[in-house]
Formats: C-alpha cells, structure tokens, sequence
C-alpha cells in the first residue's frame, strides 16, 4: 500500500537508529500516526535503498544541517576495517578536543622540550629539596622526546642537544622528526600538532599518578589462603609414627 503511494516503509528499525536519523533529518519520532504533523517531518534529497555486498541498507543522503552522520567503513579483512574504525575515532577525537578549545601545540616532543627547559630554569631560584624535585620533574618531560629518538633509532644525546640549542634561540616548534630521521626545526612543516587539550590532560594525569605513588609509604603484600582439604570422617584417625613426626591415617 505505501509502495503504492510512493511512499518507502523501513520495518524493524533500532531505537538508537531512529534517534540518529531524527537528528540528521530534523524530524521528530511519532508513536502515533493520528498525531503525525507537517513540522514533524524532517528534510533530505534523496532516500533509497541499496546493496552492500551482501546486505540491504537504507541511504538518507542531502539533509539539511544534519546533527548526526553516518561514515560506512569497508575493508577485505575484518583487521583492515578495525583498524580503519580505531583511526577514524582517533580522528574526530582530535577534532572533538580542537572543538572544545581551538589551540595547538608541536608535535615530536617539543611542548615537553621546552617546559623541562622552563623548569630548569625556574629551580635555579629554589632551596634544597624544591630544587630537586623541580629538576626530577623536567627529567621526566623530556623523556618524552628521547624516547621518541630511541624508538625511531636516533641517538637521543645527538638529539637533544640538537633541540635544546634551537629552543634557547626561541624556536618552540623545534621537535623529533620520527619519519625524516632528525631534529626538525619546525614541526609545523612536517604537520606534526597536537591538541593542547590533550596536551594539558596528559601532563596532569601523568602528575597525578605520580604524586599518588609517591604518597605510599609501605606495600603490605597479601599471599592466598591455602585451601583446606574436605572434613574427615569419623572412621579416620591420625597416628604419628617412632621415627618422625609423619602421620598416616588407617581405615
């Protein structure tokens, strides 16, 4: 009947995909057919069923201002397509964070470069144990970029002591260049950012942990109960022997 009236009818439809599609169409979800209005309905181009491979899929493509959207992933494996999906996340998480708030910062090690440095500085100025606790903190930043030389097989001193020269003439953007093999001037060439919202997060929680395992002063190390064999009977009786403290049990 509704094929008729050129009308297409999709049956057993999610409730999480009726609420993506209200929210990409605009429309708004009836129960009730009686209470359908003109202002319920959404907007699209074009709605048409089609094949994928082997399964039947309805396409709403044109919506206007659409606040929800589908991105349809295929591969020949299914580790090609997971590994498709992990990289897709990744990157609308990116831009999710650059959303939230709009700055960068240079990949490659850099930001973390140029606060060890920062903090090096700071802790000249401190006493004793601030002192210490400061420069501990700026060893931990930079193992970030040595670590970044070591596992693209550079060697870290070389490395380091390539960019610290260029962060104390004021080049913030100098970085690990995993990919070209050196000590990048300007990590902005290689398109190598990151959003400062990570940025900030990792460095606190990292701190975070941190502080916490410092604050334990004792580990008490709990072994697992031994578990006890079943009851004995009442015909069953323990003697020891002469010789040694053996026992044996006869029935």
């Amino acid at each position: 009947f509704l094929a008729r009236a050129g009308i297409l009818a999709v049956r057993r439809i999610k409730k999480s995909d009726m609420e993506k599609l209200a929210k990409a169409t605009g429309a708004r979800i009836v129960t009730n057919l009686d209470d359908l209005k003109p202002e319920d309905l959404g907007e699209a181009e074009l709605v048409e069923e089609r094949r994928v491979g082997e399964d039947k899929m309805v396409f709403v493509e044109g919506c206007k201002n659409p606040r929800s959207v589908t991105i349809l992933i295929r591969g020949g494996s299914e580790r090609v397509v997971d590994e498709a999906e992990r990289s897709i996340h990744d990157a609308l998480c990116v831009i999710k964070d650059v959303l939230e708030e709009p700055k960068i910062v240079a990949g490659g090690g850099a930001p973390e470069l140029e606060l060890a440095m920062r903090l090096r500085d700071w802790a000249e100025g401190l006493p004793g144990k601030e002192k210490k606790a400061v420069e501990a903190f700026a060893s931990a930043l930079e193992a970030i970029p040595v670590t970044l030389a070591e596992n693209a097989g550079l060697d870290p001193i070389d490395i380091m002591s390539e960019l610290t020269a260029m962060h104390k003439k004021g080049n913030l953007w100098a970085g690990v260049d995993v990919l070209g093999g050196c000590a990048c001037p300007d990590m902005r060439e290689k398109e190598v950012l990151e959003p400062a919202l990570v940025k900030k997060q990792v460095i606190k929680s990292a701190t975070e942990a941190a502080t916490m395992i410092l604050k334990i002063d004792d580990v008490i190390a709990a072994s697992r109960l031994k578990e006890k064999g079943p009851p004995k009977g009442p015909e069953e009786t323990e003697t020891e022997t002469e010789g040694g403290g053996e026992s044996s049990s006869e029935f």
